[in-house]
């Protein structure tokens, strides 16, 4: 049997409703398609149905459906990395299980991935659930970056995260959208397995740079993004954020810089928590005297 032309690679944990829409709107974005493909689901140990769902779909679509299940959470990063080493195809696509494709977006994601030899790794476009734009790409997390994602809403000015309108090489692209030839992926030995969520692609897509290879944001092929939605409330997001950032630079910056990093988290978290005292907001105390804990911890 002729080998697939792409493989398409989602994680799931406890998201059995998002992650069926997801595996619909994938069936129904390549119904008319002549490429072929396969999809592999890596299920990290689900506790709320999603195992018997996927169950179903496999035995619905047996040649092109492939069910991975963990017997723990193993994280999102090592699940992915376990996803592709299954595949059969020459080009992957990493799918978050909170998203919808749109249209035609995977075939058009595909088509200008295989036509343009300058793109090694390229992100389609986020959208909310309202259909507006999710930042989605951007530069890399240098400390004026950082600063300005802390403290200058960096996203809203379009500074730390955006979502632009034309094709455009970028540093990174979301986690929730990569595509890549398979090669690229494995030879720069995957997704860090030490980052159990979040970061990670922004640790890929920074070897990768530096590694020559060039990563573009494609605008025309578009997927809905729910965002965090196998996350546990958003405490859960904030913490794994710092301590993304915190290992980036204990992985690939200077003692001085990552010193520099924990400053300004640290100001960060205490500016919040005295916000949250002020205005008896618990969540705010609670999450950032963690987030604070994180960064005195080495």
């Amino acid at each position: 049997m002729k080998s697939p032309d792409l493989s398409i690679v989602i994680v799931s944990f406890n998201t059995r409703e998002v992650t069926k829409n997801c595996l619909e709107s994938i069936f129904k974005s390549l119904e008319k398609t002549a490429l072929s493909y396969e999809i592999v689901v890596v299920d990290n140990d689900s506790k709320d149905g999603s195992l018997e769902m996927l169950q179903k779909f496999q035995l619905s679509h047996p040649s092109i459906f492939q069910l991975i299940q963990n017997k723990t959470n193993i994280g999102f990063g090592k699940a992915n990395n376990q996803g592709v080493k299954q595949t059969k195809a020459p080009y992957i696509l990493l799918l978050n299980s909170d998203t919808v494709a749109l249209e035609d977006a995977i075939e058009k994601l595909f088509e200008f991935y295989k036509n343009d030899n300058k793109v090694d790794f390229v992100g389609g476009k986020l959208l909310n659930k309202d259909m507006t734009p999710q930042p989605s790409c951007g530069p890399f997390y240098t400390l004026p970056i950082v600063f300005g994602a802390l403290f200058l809403r960096g996203d809203h000015w379009n500074l730390t995260r955006y979502s632009p309108n034309a094709t455009k090489e970028v540093d990174w692209v979301s986690g929730a959208c990569i595509m890549a030839k398979k090669e690229y992926f494995q030879k720069l030995g995957g997704f860090d397995e030490e980052i159990f969520m979040y970061m990670e692609e922004i640790d890929l897509l920074y070897r990768a740079k530096k590694q020559g290879y060039k990563v573009f944001f494609y605008p025309q092929a578009q997927f809905i993004h729910l965002g965090s939605a196998s996350s546990r409330g958003r405490t859960y997001p904030i913490l794994q954020v710092y301590g993304g950032f915190l290992y980036l630079y204990r992985t690939h910056r200077s003692k001085l810089e990552l010193n520099l990093l924990k400053f300004m988290l640290q100001l960060k978290a205490v500016i919040s928590v005295a916000m949250g005292r002020a205005t008896r907001n618990k969540y705010l105390i609670e999450t950032y005297e963690k987030a604070l804990k994180l960064t005195q911890e080495d």
